[in-house]
């Protein structure tokens, strides 16, 4: 059995605390930054823009990501001491928040922008979205968190910092499974380009990303303790209705190609 117990922080000096996790999370950002200005360049939107979008994706991500933590995981904790919510150095980000909040900034970065349309904003957002994924579940495995439930493979990983049980690198299947959904959407709208149906990418992009998550949390240890007690778990129930929506997306689409082509012939 493989035994993990890489220290999180990296350099730490007084109140000065650098981990691996913080770093990946602000990798992801940096990535996306230089994929849009590929991205706009490519589709002549205005360079100019991106800071700003950059701003609306970190604030949309943060308070959602944390939010989602609060209000999904652990209400009646954080609401009995609401100024714990504001502490995010303690832990606590749940990646369905982050996607609400994420949708969220961007409808009113859109709203402002009508050469910048909601649906093909997101279609874009989202690839670099898969790969900060990918980013931040590598964090979440540098501090031995979000771990798997026991098991026997021959790649079982012992979390020395939580107990010396063998257990399913889970964070690492997410860290794979978000980094092949990232290549897989890249090299689509390299392909496609300009001409990607509105709403294509970010179908694919739910049904991938949140099928996959679905699944995946039958070997995940349950984050929260009231978990026990439902038939799944709150990273599954709330992955179901985003599944759903991806495929409304797709279904939508192939209707509006359909209605288009009926047009023609006629």
């Amino acid at each position: 059995m493989f035994h993990w117990n890489v220290d999180p922080e990296i350099f730490s000096y007084g109140i000065i605390h650098i981990r691996y996790y913080s770093l990946l999370f602000m990798a992801g950002f940096v990535v996306g930054i230089y994929m849009f200005n590929w991205i706009y360049k490519r589709e002549n939107k205005p360079l100019q823009d991106l800071d700003t979008l950059l701003v609306y994706m970190l604030v949309g991500t943060i308070v959602g990501a944390r939010l989602g933590h609060c209000i999904f995981y652990d209400f009646t904790y954080y609401f009995s001491q609401p100024i714990r919510i504001l502490k995010v150095w303690e832990g606590g980000l749940a990646s369905h928040g982050a996607a609400i909040g994420i949708l969220l900034a961007l409808y009113l970065y859109t709203k402002k922008r009508p050469d910048q349309p909601f649906l093909w904003l997101v279609d874009r957002i989202v690839i670099a979205v898969a790969l900060a994924g990918s980013f931040i579940r590598l964090g979440n495995f540098f501090n031995s968190e979000i771990i798997g439930r026991p098991t026997d493979v021959p790649w079982a990983v012992i979390f020395d910092r939580v107990d010396a049980i063998p257990r399913h690198p889970t964070q690492i299947y997410e860290a794979l499974a978000y980094f092949l959904i990232f290549l897989f959407l890249f090299f689509k709208y390299k392909k496609l380009g300009a001409k990607t149906p509105q709403g294509h990418l970010f179908g694919l992009f739910l049904i991938l990303v949140f099928g996959f998550r679905f699944f995946v949390e039958f070997l995940k240890e349950n984050q929260s303790a009231f978990e026990a007690q439902l038939p799944l778990n709150m990273g599954q129930i709330l992955s179901i209705p985003l599944v759903i929506f991806g495929f409304y997306l797709l279904l939508r689409q192939q209707k509006q190609k359909s209605g288009s082509g009926n047009g023609k012939k006629e």
